[in-house]
């Protein structure tokens, strides 16, 4: 039997600590459980609360840069009074494109006291993914950060209104004291809302729970993006079990967050604990390793937001005397693996790991609020874990035409029951929502979510995540869609057909993208300097493939469909002689023949991925 296999006595040893703080586990609890869509509740109400408990306490942490939830709220005042002026109402959406900085979060803020979402747009996305992701959300207004103007000028011209008004610009800077200034084609942003009022606007139709706050985007598995709508409801739903049941979060907590907010994990996890405890969020652009620790000790941060790659890059770093000369207490996030797990607690003095499981768009999560080792906990909500075939996101039927559950400790597919209780909100796509869906899995009728992870029951209800199946896989912290990228190969002409899947290098979180590629003049070949400079330009530098196999053609079955899985077990092996294999080599800008030599240092961990 495992080690890691949770008994009976593991979960009553833990039931004290839970005791002890039942008051805002209580408390979380009343949030978590809330049926009801139409109560006029919302995360701007939340934000005015902790306004009334905590108006002088920090809101947001970022640089030398820091705001009190009062200061804070104003801020987001005037972005929701400006917005009004525009026109936007409820049910119109706006677009955000900024990197983490705290203009984020005033102008989400803003926008959502009116009863708008807010589409995060993924800050990699440029291009034609960058325009999709656009079109199947039809903002109104785009908030443009400095940063990404160069990004936004791939899709400018599509989205540009006549009187130009729609595009708002929020300079790189404190934009409460330097407005900065505007390109053409742009309204100062930060200039137009000083102009405005700091006070709560008032709705003569109050924004309700069921109202969207905001869309994320998931690659998913049909290609292109698609965007999940999560509504306030599923945002306190997580204020309650993360921020209240799960981390106990105080006014005095600290929780450091570098993963981006266009992400569900930092924005509606991360953030949504902060609101609950009336804490302060610091923020950092973006991940550095060997600026961590130092950040945590500045901002005398007690919790982190992570992915499981995060933790391996600072596992990685090379001891210190200072590991432990921290304030790090608790940490919450995902995808932290077994082999890592004890190690990281250990080494940094941890006490606390919330591991999760969940999904933007589904209707089940997994929360470790008993703080077990190896675990992403477990869920009130319905679920099964069935059998699947091997390779894809298809659950296997037997005789009678229904699905099989697997015995406890196998891996199997994760299905979350659909009915009135734990519903499924799906995408902004009616065809993507029907097909995330399976029917008749244990009787006639009955509905589940397919989440397309593959997840064992480790004891006590508790689950422990196995991997992610089908069309997407997981590196540097994304979600990359197979077809998505087989999409922009398929569109570059020198190449006449591609299949794209995940490989694992040894001692690396996640899997590499790999593409097989079949020349369209087999004795040209591919010019893959050209190839790398058109990836680049029309993908996410996390999508654009480590390894890339150059052969004649590719195996496919009686019916037409690649043997993905054969190829992904072949990974980037040199056992067929008439392929050419090549790896984007790490501080490389261009694609390196993989050689027997390079090959044996690629395994000896001799490149840091």
């Amino acid at each position: 039997m495992s080690t890691d296999m949770i008994r009976a006595r593991d979960v009553v040893r833990q039931v004290p600590g839970l005791l002890a703080k039942l008051p805002t586990v209580a408390k979380g609890y009343y949030y978590y459980s809330i049926k009801s869509t139409t109560k006029p509740l919302s995360i701007g109400k939340i934000v005015e609360r902790n306004v009334e408990k905590y108006a002088d306490r920090p809101a947001i942490l970022y640089q030398d840069f820091k705001i009190t939830y009062r200061e804070f709220n104003e801020w987001a005042n005037r972005f929701a009074h400006y917005f009004r002026s525009q026109g936007i109402g409820k049910g119109d959406v706006i677009a955000l494109y900024l990197e983490n900085r705290p203009e984020l979060f005033a102008a989400l803020i803003g926008a959502t006291k009116l009863g708008a979402g807010c589409a995060m747009l993924n800050t990699s996305q440029k291009g034609a993914v960058l325009e999709h992701s656009i079109n199947i959300t039809r903002p109104k207004l785009f908030v443009v950060g400095e940063e990404l103007l160069e990004n936004f000028a791939t899709v400018a011209d599509v989205f540009k209104t006549e009187d130009g008004h729609n595009f708002m610009y929020l300079a790189d800077t404190n934009t409460l004291k330097d407005f900065g200034t505007a390109p053409e084609g742009f309204i100062n942003l930060a200039e137009a809302i000083s102009k405005f009022p700091s006070t709560n606007p008032v709705l003569a139709n109050p924004v309700q729970l069921g109202d969207i706050a905001v869309y994320v985007f998931t690659s998913g598995t049909t290609g292109l993006p698609k965007a999940t709508m999560i509504n306030h409801k599923k945002w306190l739903k997580a204020y309650g079990s993360f921020g209240h049941m799960c981390l106990s979060m105080k006014p005095e907590d600290v929780l450091y967050v570098t993963l981006p907010f266009y992400h569900a994990t930092a924005l509606v996890v991360c953030w949504g604990s902060v609101l609950a405890g009336g804490s302060a969020l610091a923020v950092r652009r973006k991940f550095s390793a060997s600026e961590f620790w130092n950040d945590v000790r500045k901002y005398n941060a007690t919790c982190f937001g992570y992915v499981g790659e995060l933790c391996r890059y600072l596992l990685k770093q090379p001891p210190s005397p200072d590991d432990r000369n921290h304030s790090l207490k608790k940490m919450i996030g995902n995808g932290l693996r077994p082999s890592i797990w004890k190690p990281f607690k250990e080494r940094f003095g941890i006490e606390q790991i919330a591991e999760l499981y969940a999904s933007s768009e589904g209707n089940i999560g997994f929360t470790n609020i008993l703080n077990m080792d190896n675990t992403v906990g477990f869920s009130t909500a319905p679920f099964a874990l069935v059998k699947f075939k091997e390779g894809t996101r298809e659950p296997l039927r037997n005789a009678k035409g229904f699905m099989e559950k697997v015995k406890k400790g196998e891996p199997g597919l994760l299905l979350g029951k659909i009915d009135k209780k734990w519903s499924f909100e799906g995408y902004t796509q009616k065809e993507a929502t029907e097909k995330a869906i399976v029917r008749d899995v244990f009787t006639k009728g009955d509905a589940w979510f397919n989440t397309g992870d593959v997840l064992k029951e480790i004891g006590c209800r508790h689950l422990q995540f196995v991997d992610r199946m089908g069309d997407t896989f997981r590196w540097k912290g994304e979600n990359v869609s197979t077809t998505e990228v087989e999409n922009i190969f398929d569109a570059f002409e020198e190449i006449e057909e591609t299949i794209v899947y995940g490989v694992e290098i040894p001692n690396t979180n996640g899997k590499a993208g790999m593409a097989t590629v079949v020349p369209a003049d087999k004795s040209k070949g591919i010019d893959l300097d050209r190839l790398y400079a058109y990836l680049q330009q029309n993908l996410p530098p996390y999508a654009i493939p480590v390894f890339i196999r150059v052969t004649d053609g590719i195996e496919k079955t009686g019916t037409f469909k690649y043997k993905k899985t054969d190829l992904q077990k072949e990974g980037y092996s040199l056992n067929r002689s008439e392929d050419q294999v090549y790896a984007l080599l790490p501080g490389t800008k261009q694609y390196t023949l993989v050689t027997p030599a390079i090959l044996e240092g690629i395994e000896q961990n001799q490149y840091r991925f």
